[in-house]
């Protein structure tokens, strides 16, 4: 586990028991066994559905992508705010909300 992870693990104390687990040359962050969110290059992104993508919208918040065979491939990742790493309380919100639109596309 990377450092970064291991400070994500103490940022969502108060959301909840966090794992992280090495994937795609990042991480995958999981609670209650359902991945959430994910690390890339020391970024923390979080799930989007179309319940939650317009917070991450009108915070002007980019999606997360990567290049493949030439092609721009985007997943349903936002970049999380940077004020999420700083406030507990923030990072609970989004979290929970991340984790609900995990639990929706689950279904």
């Amino acid at each position: 586990m990377s450092e970064y992870t291991e400070y994500l693990r103490e940022v969502l104390s108060d959301f909840g028991p966090v794992t992280a687990r090495r994937m795609f040359g990042g991480h995958g962050i999981f609670h209650a066994g359902l991945m959430f969110a994910l690390v890339a290059d020391d970024v923390l992104y979080l799930k989007a559905d179309d319940e939650n993508r317009p917070d991450f919208e009108a915070a002007g918040l980019p999606a997360f992508g990567y290049e493949k065979r030439g092609k721009r491939v985007q997943l349903s990742y936002f970049q999380a705010p940077d004020d999420m790493l700083d406030d507990p309380e923030v990072a609970v919100h989004w979290a929970r909300r991340a984790f609900a639109a995990a639990r929706r596309a689950r279904r």
